[in-house]
């Protein structure tokens, strides 16, 4: 197996480097986005490296999401630049190249696109075994499609991927997962947030697509009341200036609540996370990165539907709030949100707040 020069290594976005053990397998998990299917990858990135201890794990992602295999023994991250040197076919050849030179000996892609597709057939040429992730996506058309929808639960994204060591060798039981410890509060998460003894509520209120997003009229509704509540600090999470100044102003707006958009890095906005005693989201990354430190999850869910697989990691299945599908029997119109009905962008109205504070109120106390 060629190794890497010292050159090589020096030069590498190769980070976190450990040396490899006799013998061991040293396995490349491609998964280059979103945010939220990047989070969902570290439970099962834990069990793995709980389960076959010898193995070496390099992580080919998006260099922002760095922080999250934070503290996985075995893990390291390589950092692709798929806007820069790695972009084109070009560049992915090259950086297949890379991979194999740092001892890469099976691939793992819970990604399946066609950067991915791209990266395999070079590691086939190199004799390389990739195993890539079966997404469902016939299941996933009968469950959204409009006619004779298949309404049933599909197989969980996070089993999926756990579904692709399987493949490569290395089955998992994801029942065995066990949660980090709290990440440490340092000083500058403490002077923004405060050391008053309340419980820490986050809310990521924003989702891609307007129809996955909780209108800001009713999350009005649910901040006024949760202001006026001493027991809870409402922390407000997000990202974008049009997101950032939103927050801002509901800060400015509502007592014991506090906008956290753009003022930490994403370690510290993790470090944070693992400290929370509840996260609402929308079906939305803020609520994957709070559930891989085991952080209730309360989840709002507009047109898309906890059945095809992206619920938050180990939450109970009434902690996701759903539209009332009597009066929207359609949903889920789509995987991601982005495809509905024209009276169905307004579906999640059927929340009501009052269901939203009754749940937070069952989960903080």
């Amino acid at each position: 197996m060629k190794k890497p020069t010292s050159d090589n290594k020096r030069n590498s976005p190769h980070s976190g480097e450990m040396p490899q053990a006799e013998g061991a397998s040293h396995i490349l998990v491609i998964r280059l986005s979103a945010m939220g299917d990047v989070a969902m990858t570290v439970p099962v990135l834990r069990v793995l490296t709980a389960t076959y201890p010898h193995l070496k794990i390099t992580v080919l992602t998006r260099g922002f999401f760095e922080p999250m295999f934070k503290g996985i023994p075995g893990v390291s991250v390589y950092k692709a630049d798929i806007k820069g040197v790695h972009s084109g076919v070009v560049g992915l050849c090259r950086l297949a190249k890379d991979l194999r030179d740092i001892g890469i000996d099976k691939v793992a892609d819970l990604h399946d696109v066609l950067r991915s597709n791209v990266l395999q057939s070079v590691f086939y040429m190199f004799g390389i075994p990739v195993k890539q992730i079966d997404k469902g996506r016939s299941e996933k058309k009968a469950l959204t499609r409009e006619n004779n929808k298949v309404f049933k639960q599909l197989k969980t994204t996070i089993q999926r991927y756990a579904d692709v060591f399987d493949a490569l060798g290395y089955p998992l039981d994801l029942n065995t997962h066990q949660f980090p410890p709290k990440e440490k509060i340092t000083k500058k998460i403490k002077t923004l947030v405060g050391t008053e003894p309340k419980k820490w509520l986050g809310i990521a209120p924003f989702a891609q697509h307007s129809s996955k997003a909780y209108p800001a009229d009713l999350m009005e509704e649910v901040l006024d009341n949760l202001s006026e509540t001493p027991k809870i600090k409402v922390l407000l999470f997000g990202g974008g200036n049009i997101e950032k100044q939103q927050l801002e102003t509901w800060a400015a707006k509502f007592k014991n609540t506090i906008s956290i958009a753009g003022k930490l890095t994403l370690t510290e906005e993790l470090s944070l996370i693992s400290n929370l005693d509840a996260m609402l989201s929308m079906d939305s990354g803020n609520g994957h990165m709070a559930a891989m430190y085991g952080i209730p999850v309360i989840s709002i869910w507009g047109v898309t539907h906890p059945y095809a697989g992206f619920a938050p990691f180990n939450q109970p299945k009434s902690n996701s709030l759903l539209p009332d599908l009597t009066q929207y029997p359609k949903i889920p119109t789509s995987v991601y949100g982005n495809k509905y009905p024209e009276t169905y962008e307004n579906a999640i109205r059927s929340i009501a707040p009052e269901s939203v504070l009754k749940k937070i109120d069952e989960v903080l106390f």
